[in-house]
C-alpha cells in the first residue's frame, strides 16, 4: 500500500501561521495562503483514524481543474500548484457560510425529508418526492461554517437578520452559487455524470468576493452516473454514485454516525484501497485525464523539494 500524508508541520522564514482543518493544512503569511491537501478523510464532522493514499493529490488536482474552468464566472483564490498536494494563492477573509446547493433529494436533505420535514433552510420541498428525485430547480440551503463540531443549517432570512453578510453580498453569493453549479452540471454531463449537490465557500479581499477552498471534488460534492439514472429511479433502486457518501454508509453500517458515545471504527486495508480507487475513478471521469500518482516514498521531502524555488521554501531544521 502507498504511503499517505497524514499532516505537515512546516516552518518558514518569515514565519507563517498554521490552521489545521479536517483535510487541509493551511499556512498563512500576510496576503498569501499555502494549502496542503492531506490524505485525511472526514465524515460526520470527524476525521477518520486512517488516511487515504493519494486522496489529497486527487482533491487538489480536481479543485485546480474546476477553479481554472470557472474563472470567467467568479474570481478565485488560486495562483499556483507547485506540488501535487499543494495550492498557493490569495489569503481572503472567509465568509462564515457554506453555500450548499442541491439539485436532487439525497443525503442530508433526504434524511430531513424522510423525517417528515418539508422546509430546509427556509426552502420548501414538495410532498410526494422519492429519494434521488430531482428538484424542479436547484435549491440553495446554506450552512453556518463551524470551526469545531457540526455545521448548522441556516436560512437566507436568518443570515440577513444576524447581519452575517449584507443583502448585496448575499445576493452575489447566491448568483455565483447558481452559476457555478450550472457550469459544474454541464461539465459533469459531458463526462456522463450528474452533479447532484455541492457546496461553495467564499471570502472577501479588498472588498471583492472570491471563491475559496475546493470546488466540485468528492469531498465537497456528490455525483451520480447519468447512464441508468432514470431506470434506477423508476425501479426505486439506489443510484450509482461517486462521492464519499459510501464512506458515511460504511460508518453507519459499523454503528457510527458521529454521535456522542459512539466509537469510530477502524478501516481495514481493503476498504482503504477501495476508497482510493473510488477517488481515482472520479478524478479520471470528471477531468477526462489519466491519474498519475505522485511519488509517495517520502511525501514530506517531495513537497519540501517542490517548494524550494517558491516564496514558501521551508526551513530545513524543522
Amino acid at each position: 500500500m502507498a504511503n499517505a500524508l497524514r499532516q505537515t508541520d512546516f516552518t518558514f522564514d518569515p514565519p507563517a501561521s498554521l490552521y489545521r482543518g479536517k483535510v487541509r493544512d493551511v499556512y498563512r503569511r500576510g496576503s498569501k495562503l499555502m494549502m496542503v491537501a492531506s490524505d485525511r478523510i472526514s465524515a460526520f464532522d470527524h476525521v477518520l483514524p486512517r488516511a487515504i493514499p493519494h486522496k489529497g493529490q486527487i482533491l487538489n488536482q480536481i479543485a485546480a481543474h474546476f477553479l481554472e474552468s470557472t474563472r470567467d464566472i467568479c474570481p478565485n483564490w488560486l495562483e499556483s500548484n507547485p506540488d501535487a498536494n499543494v495550492a498557493i494563492g490569495k489569503a481572503c477573509d472567509p465568509i462564515p457560510i457554506e453555500m450548499v446547493i442541491r439539485g436532487y433529494l439525497v443525503g442530508h436533505a433526504w434524511r430531513e425529508y424522510k423525517a417528515g420535514r418539508r422546509l430546509l433552510c427556509g426552502v420548501p420541498m414538495a410532498d410526494g418526492m422519492n429519494e434521488a428525485d430531482s428538484f424542479p430547480e436547484p435549491i440553495i440551503t446554506p450552512a453556518t461554517k463551524a470551526e469545531e463540531g457540526h455545521d448548522e443549517d441556516i436560512s437566507r432570512e436568518a443570515i440577513l437578520q444576524r447581519k452575517i453578510v449584507s443583502p448585496t453580498v448575499y445576493r452575489k453569493l447566491e448568483d455565483y452559487t447558481r452559476r457555478l453549479f450550472a457550469r459544474g452540471t454541464a461539465m459533469a454531463a459531458e463526462r456522463g455524470l450528474i452533479l447532484v449537490d455541492t457546496k461553495y465557500e467564499f471570502g472577501i479581499l479588498d472588498g471583492e468576493i472570491y471563491l475559496i477552498d475546493e470546488i466540485h471534488t468528492p469531498d465537497s460534492s456528490r455525483y451520480f452516473y447519468a447512464e441508468g439514472y432514470a431506470e434506477r429511479q423508476a425501479k426505486g433502486e439506489h443510484q450509482k454514485q461517486l462521492s464519499k457518501e459510501f464512506v458515511r454508509e460504511w460508518l453507519m453500517d459499523n454503528d457510527f454516525r458521529g454521535l456522542e458515545g459512539q466509537t469510530m471504527p477502524e478501516m481495514p486495508d481493503a476498504f482503504v484501497n477501495r476508497v482510493t480507487a473510488r477517488y481515482t475513478e472520479l478524478y479520471e471521469l470528471i477531468t477526462g485525464k489519466s491519474f498519475t500518482p505522485a511519488d509517495t516514498e517520502d511525501i514530506d521531502a517531495r513537497i519540501r523539494q517542490n517548494l524550494t524555488h517558491t516564496a514558501w521554501n521551508p526551513v530545513k531544521d524543522n
